[in-house]
């Protein structure tokens, strides 16, 4: 499960890298949730977060949720049938067909989504009581759904969060030519083409 989940982390998270760091907006709100976080539990900055802490970072969360529906760690993904089926919509499906969905287009729908489907919005996954609000899996298949669910989606959302919350606390991070859309690379999972060039300088605290 460790192994699975190394690449589609990496990748999860150079794509959120990629997208707040054209908006000040989410990075500032993510600070602010974190030195709430802090001051509450009486911790100083530097020292690691702990399990309730993270389980408490629910912008930061929402905030990685929404980068993940555009730009999910596996985009593609097949499955086989066992059996004979037939779908909720009628459609029928034969023993030992391969059945190939596509997380990224599903991402990116309006008729799930909403007219807004193309832009980075957070908020959508925050109730009105600032709780993060998880979708339905069978809407965001970025973790599969139903009984074969990913196993290490708690585990892979504490590694997010905890890397996440880590370096926007530390350091400012700059990402060359912000302005142009890095090119996709599919293989198991997508990635950035050469990388996500940053400049990092230590914040101010």
């Amino acid at each position: 499960m460790i192994l699975a989940g190394r690449d589609t982390t990496s990748s999860a998270l150079s794509w959120f890298f990629w997208i707040i760091s054209s908006r000040p907006n989410v990075q500032l709100n993510i600070l602010n949730e974190l030195e709430a976080i802090r001051s509450r539990n009486g911790q100083s900055n530097g020292d690691t977060y702990g399990f309730d802490e993270l389980r408490d970072m629910h912008y930061l969360q929402a905030a990685i949720m929404e980068a993940m529906r555009l730009y999910p760690p596996v985009p593609v993904d097949t499955k086989a049938c066992l059996n004979d089926d037939v779908m909720p919509d009628g459609t029928v499906l034969r023993k030992g067909w391969f059945v190939t969905y596509h997380a990224y287009a599903m991402g990116r729908m309006e008729t799930i989504w909403g007219k807004d489907c193309q832009e980075y919005v957070p908020e959508r996954w925050l109730g009105e009581d600032g709780t993060c609000q998880p979708d339905s899996a069978f809407r965001y298949p970025v973790f599969h759904a139903g009984p074969r669910m990913c196993l290490g989606k708690d585990l892979a959302f504490i590694q997010m969060k905890s890397i996440a919350a880590s370096v926007i606390q530390r350091f400012e991070f700059d990402v060359e030519d912000k302005g142009t859309c890095p090119v996709h690379l599919l293989s198991m999972t997508l990635r950035i083409k050469g990388g996500l060039p940053v400049s990092v300088r230590k914040r101010c605290i």
